[in-house]
């Protein structure tokens, strides 16, 4: 990849297990994980793992995600996060805060002290299939109590990431649309895991209601499927995909990075999305791969 576009990954983890708690990492399991078994991924994750996993072609920036540390010292992760930071890795932080929670205006006033977070992210309550989504569930983007904590986003100048599949989408548009002075960015394309003709469809036409709101970004990232390699075949229509439809000034390259390494190596991913927008004009390769990550996130 010499002489590549330089490249922001806008959304990767890191844990040391030895002195921190994640409990999906550590006893815990996740139900239904989407990559099937994740037991690869219960081991320190360190900036020299990921500089090892990017070496020859690291990426310029890096925007750290939150990493389900312990809900009950969400600050905590920041304070380790910063000590650990050097230049670049990473060069922001989407902290957590649970946005139902009573004490969430301290947690935020908390977060919003440290120089680098930027954003928050706490998945909210979504339904598990699209036969079983249901709108007004408690803790979801609906619910009067957490739509309480995510109005307080604004007033600390804080982004918000969203991981939801995308027949919740409709749920995250009319939060758009309704708090329109705070910076939405879907995580992992909206989560496009069925492949059917039907499946795509469907996604397809949330992604497209939920981008008619300004405020709402793209992180292109967690396209794996279970049992299956990382393969340009499988995933660059789908990124030429959600492209097209939320424009190239509001997508964004990231790689998941452990997590996705569960199904490919980190060269593969990046080459993948070189692949699927090589044929745009070198001004738009630029925005999906730097510059509008350093926009969103002020890097």
């Amino acid at each position: 990849m010499t002489g590549a576009l330089p490249f922001i990954d806008a959304h990767q983890h890191f844990w040391d297990l030895d002195a921190n708690p994640h409990p999906w990492l550590q006893g815990e399991e996740v139900p239904n994980f989407r990559y099937g078994d994740y037991s690869a991924l219960k081991r320190n994750y360190l900036p020299q793992d990921f500089r090892r996993d990017t070496a020859g072609f690291a990426p310029a920036a890096t925007v750290h995600i939150e990493a389900e540390w312990a809900r009950d010292q969400p600050v905590r992760e920041t304070q380790w996060l910063t000590a650990l930071a050097r230049p670049g890795l990473p060069g922001a932080i989407v902290a957590h805060a649970t946005l139902d929670r009573a004490d969430v205006a301290d947690v935020l006033r908390a977060q919003a002290a440290f120089p680098l977070v930027r954003g928050i992210r706490h998945k909210p309550v979504v339904s598990a299939t699209p036969a079983a989504a249901r709108r007004g569930l408690a803790g979801s983007m609906d619910c009067e109590t957490w739509r309480s904590g995510y109005a307080l986003l604004a007033r600390h100048g804080l982004s918000f990431d969203l991981q939801a599949p995308w027949w919740n989408l409709d749920q995250a548009a009319d939060l758009a649309r309704d708090f329109s002075e705070t910076t939405i960015i879907i995580n992992h394309t909206g989560l496009p895991a069925d492949r059917s003709e039907q499946g795509l469809g469907s996604w397809r036409k949330a992604l497209d209601r939920v981008a008619r709101q300004p405020n709402v970004n793209l992180k292109i990232s967690g396209l794996g499927l279970p049992g299956r390699a990382w393969s340009q075949a499988d995933n660059v229509p789908v990124i030429r995909d959600a492209i097209a439809i939320f424009g190239v000034h509001r997508c964004m390259f990231a790689s998941n990075f452990p997590v996705d390494r569960l199904v490919a190596d980190y060269a593969t991913i990046l080459s993948g999305f070189r692949a699927a927008i090589a044929d745009r004009p070198e001004s738009d390769q630029a925005k999906l791969l730097h510059d509008n990550a350093a926009r969103i996130y002020r890097l």
